[in-house]
């Protein structure tokens, strides 16, 4: 028996072409005498179906992709460790890094942080274990794929609601990006400068 490995709308690469497409069609391929597709088959928009095995995700929609993300402690630079004692960790803030070498990730301005630091602290956790959670959704997703027909109703909405959450996550379109200026532009010269006050200062900064 077959089960569908990506919904419509995902982006996926495919391998025979070397790009990325998105799924238009989930194709389910039927047999008689049985209650499940035999196979299941993809409909990208590039004039023939593929089989899951030709197509994959971005590294990044997979958990093992996504790195060991971590939450840090920083030291908090704008207040005093006196004047911040109602913080759950007085004189740090939580960082979440999601690079090997603790970089990148997450983080609140001070004063945000210290408007609500529970509540910061919170989110911190949570995204944290935001691959782990991605983690549980696939694994929810597949039990219950595996044998729909003897997964309990309760199971089955909570398989459809993770797929709705993947998909958002997986399909969200990415914004163009501007094209960059090809020629610096020319600063106006103020109207009260002269033309000895320009030289000096270029020659200053030269």
């Amino acid at each position: 028996m077959a089960r569908a490995q990506f919904q419509k709308g995902q982006k996926v690469w495919v391998e025979a072409v070397g790009l990325w497409a998105e799924i238009e069609r989930v194709i389910p391929v039927w047999a008689k005498g049985f209650d499940e597709p035999v196979r299941v088959t993809y409909e990208v928009g590039l004039g023939r179906e593929f089989q899951g095995h030709e197509l994959q995700l971005p590294e990044s929609a997979t958990s093992s992709g996504l790195g060991n993300w971590r939450v840090l402690r920083a030291r908090n630079k704008w207040q005093d460790q006196n004047d911040c004692a109602h913080h759950p960790f007085p004189g740090s803030y939580p960082v979440v890094v999601t690079d090997e070498a603790d970089w990148g990730g997450w983080r609140v301005p001070g004063a945000e942080y210290d408007r609500m630091p529970e509540r910061i602290e919170e989110q911190a956790r949570i995204i944290a274990a935001a691959p782990e959670m991605l983690s549980v959704l696939s694994q929810l997703i597949d039990s219950v794929d595996e044998a729909p027909g003897d997964a309990p109703p309760e199971a089955r909405r909570l398989a459809d609601a993770a797929k709705a959450i993947l998909r958002r996550i997986h399909s969200q379109p990415m914004p163009q990006r501007r094209a960059l200026p090809t020629e610096r532009p020319q600063l106006a010269e103020p109207a009260d400068a002269t033309p000895s006050a320009v030289v000096k200062l270029d020659e200053r900064v030269a």
